[in-house]
Order: C-alpha cells, then structure tokens, then sequence
C-alpha cells in the first residue's frame, strides 16, 4: 500500500534504484552480454547456475524464467499431473497455488501456523490421501519452514517434499540453506526479491542429477538436442542479460542479508513491547533472511494510515487469501487461519535501502500509534 506522500522525505517499502540502479558492476555485466552476441543460454546463464548451486548447497541448479514455471517445472519433472493432489500451505502468494493447477494436479490447502505463516507440520498427516503426490514447502517471508518435521510427517510415504523458496534466498536451517531442503526446489529472482533480477527469472535446485536434466529438458520444449523432442515441453530458460546481474548481485547477497537482519533484530527489540501488535516468532534452528517483515493488529487500516500520515510506505501480503480470489473461490476451501492474516497483516519497510535514520522514523511511527 503506498503512503500518500508528506512534507517528510519518504521512507520508501522498497527502493530497487537505490538497491541495483547505480551499480556500475551490473551495468557492466549486462553491457557485456550484449556485446557477446550470445543472447539466450550460454556462458553467462552457465556460470549462474555453477554459483547458484554452489550456494545453495546443491549439485545441480537450472535457470528458469520466472519463479511460476520454476515452480511448474519441478512438479511436471516429478510427475506430477491429473488425478495428483499436492498440499499445500493456505497462507502464500498464489503462484504455489497456480503452479500446481498448471501441472494439472489439485491443490489441498492446509491451513499455517499464524506466527510464522509457514505450514503447520501437525496438520500435515489428515491431509495426506492415496492421491497425494507432493507437498509444496513455502518459506515465507524469508523464514524456512520448519521441513525437518514435515518430512517426518510425511515419513513411510512416496510424497516428494518440495521448497518453494521464491523468497527465502540464502535462509538457512539447522545449518542447511533452502534450495537443499526438499528433493527439488524452485526460485524466483523477480527484481524485488532478495536475489533480484532486472526482470523475470526463476531457477530450480536439486540434488537429484535426473530431476535436474529433466527440468531442462522440459524448459527447453522436452528437448536435449536440438529439433529432437523427447516429450511435450515448454519455453522457459533464464535470459543471459538476468543470469550476469544476478552473477553480480549474488556476490552481495550475504551482506544485503545481514542488514535486513540487522534491521529485523531492530524491529523485534522495539516493538516487541506493543502488546496490540504481533509480531513474526522464529522458528528454532532456522535464520531468515527477512525477505518481508510482516506485523499483524487488528486495527491494520488504521495504522497504516497512520504511517502513512508520516511518510512511511507500507505493503500487504496478502489482502485477498487465494481461497478468496476469483482463481480458487469456487472450491469451497474454509480457511480461517489465512482470512484471519489477510486482514491482519502488514509489512513494514525492510531491505538494503533503508538507512539506521529511515529505521528510526519507521519504529517512532509505529510507537506513537495510538492504539
């Protein structure tokens, strides 16, 4: 939600000029692309994917286009399709959900944990049915889902635990960075993410050498070699303009990180004391990354009005749950834990941009609403 702007400089939500629009590296990086004359695959989108892997922990990464087919992908190389069902968490941006209706299967939503926003592990078990083909792990907001129990509850099954870490870049658990949660992961490099591109990009992490040549085949119309098409497949492949930003930008990853966690512990240090505003709990073993710092009141409307009032950007994810929207609303899903954080939630500015002075202005308005 944008503030309406006041006589006070703004304390922006998010500021990708600040973030990556000066920066001379990236600016250079895509010059060379273009001087390369290699415009779809090669070098650059190569020696990504090596970095990203090596990051993540992973033997193997493939670029994507964006974070949905990344998604989409990694179900279909799974197998996934008519007739499946997939759990997956009632609290997320609709693209987990959409990613499953792609592949033809059926998403079972089960309801999260309120604190985290994350998938309640205990729930997992009722969901399970003979149909149930995987399970969609998202770490929201930057936090890791606790996975170590939702494998555990998925133990003695065929389910294939799957990480959606569209917004958990370089997250860790219990010493395991997401990408290497789950037997196969998917990314999203969308420019307002941790990790962001200048435009669309996805990528899908595994361990699993055939799982890995699968999602590209299938992002590569099915096809290994060119004009020999193995099966029905899609155009989907990470732009080499995208692959040597996000080269770039990986190399301050782990810092632009520290700082939002810098300002995490600010936020979680003041605040805490507000008994009309909840804030995020974290799980034990796991260290955010803070993608978005979520709050949640009652009274949400009002205090965002209120910080708007004093120049203070605010953002809401999400205002409609996805059993709400017009996408999914006539499956008849009853979900109260999601209606409850759709109309409670609210995100306060986070990120690199924001200078200790910006931090200052966001915690005075929050503690002078009058609650």
């Amino acid at each position: 939600m944008a503030a309406a702007r006041t006589a006070a400089p703004t304390v922006p939500f998010l500021d990708l000029r600040a973030i990556v629009g000066e920066d001379a590296e990236v600016a250079e990086a895509v010059a060379r692309v273009v001087r390369s004359g290699r415009y779809v695959g090669g070098p650059e989108v190569e020696a990504f994917e090596r970095a990203w892997a090596g990051f993540c922990g992973t033997r193997h990464a493939v670029g994507a286009g964006n974070g949905l087919d990344a998604l989409t992908l990694a179900l279909l190389a799974l197998d996934v399709g008519p007739g499946d069902e997939v759990i997956v968490p009632s609290w997320t941006f609709i693209a987990t959900w959409l990613a499953v209706s792609r592949a033809g299967a059926k998403p079972v939503p089960v309801e999260v944990d309120p604190d985290t926003g994350n998938l309640d592990p205990d729930r997992v078990a009722a969901a399970l049915s003979p149909r149930t083909r995987a399970l969609v792990a998202v770490h929201l907001y930057g936090q890791p889902a606790d996975t170590d129990r939702i494998s555990d509850a998925l133990a003695g099954s065929e389910v294939a635990l799957i990480e959606d870490a569209a917004q958990a870049h370089g997250a860790m658990l219990r010493g395991r960075r997401t990408g290497a949660l789950g037997r196969i992961a998917a990314f999203s490099f969308y420019p307002g993410k941790n990790l962001g591109a200048l435009g669309d990009g996805g990528a899908v992490t595994s361990d699993d050498e055939e799982l890995a040549r699968r999602v590209r085949r299938l992002g590569n119309y099915g096809s290994e070699r060119k004009y020999e098409h193995l099966e029905r497949g899609a155009n989907s492949r990470l732009d080499p303009i995208q692959a040597a930003a996000l080269s770039v930008r990986l190399r301050r990853l782990e810092a632009d990180n520290a700082r939002r966690r810098a300002i995490a512990d600010t936020y979680m240090d003041t605040l805490g004391g507000l008994e009309w505003l909840r804030l995020p709990r974290v799980i034990d073993g796991a260290e955010p990354v803070w993608h978005l710092f979520v709050v949640r009141t009652e009274r949400r409307d009002a205090l965002a009005r209120h910080l708007a009032e004093r120049g203070i950007e605010t953002g809401l994810h999400y205002p409609v749950a996805n059993h709400r929207s017009g996408a999914y609303a006539d499956q008849g899903f009853d979900l109260p834990i999601a209606d409850e954080l759709a109309a409670t939630c609210l995100s306060l500015p986070i990120g690199p941009h924001l200078s200790d002075a910006d931090v200052e202005r966001v915690i005075e308005a929050v503690t002078s609403f009058p609650a």
